[in-house]
């Protein structure tokens, strides 16, 4: 789908607005790009052992018969350029606590033993074709003890090039406002370029969601950010 296609997002509208306030200060500069993407602190407990099943279904490990449980989100959206190219061979990496706010990480699964859902991968990746776009199915995220916004972890790479680390939250999310990390993210531009909707799928019987959530990288590939481990989760 090519940009002047695709229907109003959070992400184009936000972007009119900080390219808005652009214009006053650099002439013409940046007239044609959108809104990069803000960096996030990649936090303590991406996976420090990957799961056997690293695919972009992480409700479902390899053949069981058991799903995890949780919401089910399907996550969608492209990989773009500053202009709104898209980023083909882009490697996207998404992790989160599962439904009972454990990770898939050793520390945090030792210290919870008896309340991790084993069902959930808490990792995936995706490759982008052509078209930028890439997909997973997973959980609506969850608070997590000190981070009551529920968010994404997510990580875009290329080759042996970390482009970007971030995270992503749901928007309109009362913990979103009291959340230390999300107020760490810069101004109200910055923030709300992270907030997605998670809107219910019509006619779903089992209650499943869709979110989108398009990341702008920056203008090269050096210019980048791929944000501090901290003790934040």
């Amino acid at each position: 789908m090519s940009l002047s296609n695709a229907r109003p997002t959070r992400r184009l509208f936000i972007s009119s607005l900080a390219l808005g306030a652009a214009a006053y200060n650099v002439r013409g500069a940046f007239a044609e790009e959108l809104a990069r993407t803000p960096p996030m602190t990649e936090g303590p407990f991406y996976p420090d052992r990957l799961p056997l099943d690293t695919d972009n279904d992480l409700i479902v490990i390899n053949d069981a018969i058991t799903p995890a449980v949780g919401e089910i989100t399907h996550l969608t959206g492209r990989i773009l350029g500053p202009s709104g190219s898209p980023i083909r061979d882009a490697t996207i990496e998404i992790w989160q606590c599962d439904a009972n706010q454990v990770y898939l990480h050793t520390a945090d699964s030792l210290a919870k033993p008896d309340q991790r859902d084993r069902n959930f991968q808490g990792f995936g990746h995706f490759t982008t074709g052509s078209t930028g776009e890439y997909r997973f199915r997973t959980i609506k995220p969850v608070p997590y003890p000190g981070r009551p916004a529920p968010h994404i972890h997510v990580k875009v790479k290329k080759g042996d090039r970390e482009l970007l680390t971030t995270q992503f939250m749901i928007a309109g999310h009362p913990g979103n406002d009291v959340d230390h990390i999300v107020s760490e993210a810069g101004g109200l531009i910055e923030r709300e370029l992270l907030m997605v909707d998670f809107k219910p799928i019509p006619g779903s019987k089992i209650g499943e969601y869709a979110a989108r959530f398009d990341i702008v990288l920056g203008r090269t590939p050096d210019d980048r950010s791929s944000g501090r481990r901290t003790t934040s989760r």
